[in-house]
């Protein structure tokens, strides 16, 4: 088997265009395409009937799928421990500093997940935050040398 393009996720949202500004203004991405998937496409498909689509393009590769679907019991999803359940705990993105976008997470209705907000791990900085629908996002940079106020090292 050969995987023939960059891995993609799929994230249900209750608000699409404050989603898609989270993830395009803080982490970079880029909207590339938008769709309106039918009923009659999206109900056999397992994907719970009509919803709209925004493909976002992480910076170093793959796909952030956000998912509208047009029934509001569709999209009612609650925040989840980030372990100690089964599904989906959290997406992560690697970046070279994480300190311009932790900075400027919670202005843009994120809260972080840990005390303190960047904690060292094996040689990185590791820093997970809920995004403004409760979905968990973990940022990595691999300065785990440096150290300054609020971090954990």
């Amino acid at each position: 088997m050969v995987m023939t393009r960059p891995f993609e996720v799929g994230v249900v949202v209750r608000d699409l265009e404050p989603m898609e500004r989270f993830y395009c203004d803080l982490l970079g991405c880029r909207a590339v395409h938008r769709s309106r998937v039918p009923e009659s496409v999206g109900g056999p498909a397992g994907l719970g009937g009509e919803l709209v689509v925004v493909w976002l393009q992480v910076p170093s590769g793959g796909c952030v799928k956000l998912l509208l679907p047009s029934s509001p019991a569709a999209s009612a999803h609650e925040a989840l421990p980030l372990v100690g359940c089964t599904g989906l705990s959290y997406l992560t993105f690697h970046l070279d500093d994480l300190d311009p976008v932790v900075a400027a997470l919670a202005a843009a209705g994120a809260r972080p997940l840990s005390e303190p907000v960047v904690v060292l791990a094996r040689g990185r900085r590791v820093s997970f935050w809920s995004d403004p629908e409760g979905n968990a996002v973990e940022l990595v940079d691999a300065r785990g040398e440096d150290s300054g106020p609020g971090r954990s090292n």
